[in-house]
């Protein structure tokens, strides 16, 4: 098993929200990203909501029905989900939620909303994956750990191209590892400025001895939104391998790790593909 863990579908003529800071010109369609899954060797793909598509989740969840052994989703959501919606969308596939917090406010985690929303989700034991500045860190992951659920960091957790490795919010990530309930991505080193190459392999070498292959993934970023002309899965996979030189680990952070996090395998397939999720530990929040 090798699992993508980090890609976008999406094609021109869908709604979109109204604060995007990006607006494709080009469709990233579910027959393209299948076939670079198929062309890399990857047997299963996470397809993560675009942040340029809000919270209408409509085309994510369909595109997940094309090949529902292979894929999952991580939806973006509004705070006031019901329980109900909730576990429709883990009957299609979905298995987190996503904060893109990228010229964002924080979320007020301490209302009464997000305090409910964040239960919510750690009882339908899904996931949060979060993207913002490293910066930020500090702020935003204490509160999502105390809600008990499981968090996973984009990008490398983005720490400042200035600061580097020693970015005090990466300093955070790297001292959350000791809760075992944070994964990282090893992905689009070049969202981390203009040297990012080399900065993501001196951020995957600390990464690695906090965390270890067991709470680290790898996205391809397909199709690589704002960055079409410098990166392509080739190039994604060839990162891949000096960040993690060792072929073992890569093969566990590609499958076991993946997998477990994911929920891919025959006894998840066919409760999901049934449609019936179980709500009960939802219901009871």
């Amino acid at each position: 098993m090798r699992v993508d863990c980090h890609a976008h579908c999406f094609v021109q003529g869908l709604a979109l929200d109204g604060t995007r800071r990006y607006t494709p010109s080009y469709d990233a369609g579910i027959a393209a990203y299948l076939g670079m899954l198929d062309a890399s060797g990857m047997t299963h793909g996470v397809l993560v909501q675009p942040s340029f598509l809000g919270t209408d989740n409509s085309y994510l969840v369909s595109v997940l029905q094309v090949a529902p052994e292979r894929l999952r989703g991580i939806a973006m959501v509004d705070p006031a989900i019901s329980v109900e919606e909730i576990a429709q969308l883990a009957g299609q596939g979905i298995v987190g939620i996503r904060l893109n917090l990228i010229g964002k406010d924080d979320p007020d985690f301490a209302s009464a909303l997000w305090t409910r929303h964040l239960d919510r989700i750690a009882a339908a034991g899904w996931q949060v994956e979060v993207q913002c500045e490293a910066a930020r860190l500090p702020r935003v992951l204490p509160p999502l750990l105390a809600a008990g659920g499981n968090v996973v960091i984009d990008h490398f957790g983005r720490p400042n191209p200035l600061l580097g490795i020693h970015d005090p919010g990466f300093t955070t990530l790297l001292a959350a590892a000791i809760t075992k309930q944070v994964w990282v991505k090893l992905s689009a080193g070049y969202r981390l400025g203009p040297d990012g190459d080399r900065l993501a392999q001196h951020a995957a070498v600390e990464l690695v001895h906090a965390f270890g292959p067991s709470r680290l993934l790898w996205g391809s970023d397909w199709p690589h939104t704002q960055f079409e002309q410098v990166a392509d899965t080739r190039t994604a996979l060839a990162a891949l391998t000096r960040w993690l030189p060792s072929a073992a680990m890569r093969s566990r952070v590609l499958g076991s790790t993946a997998a477990g996090l994911f929920g891919f395998g025959q006894a998840e397939t066919a409760r999901r593909q049934s449609g019936h999720a179980d709500t009960s530990a939802v219901k009871a929040s």
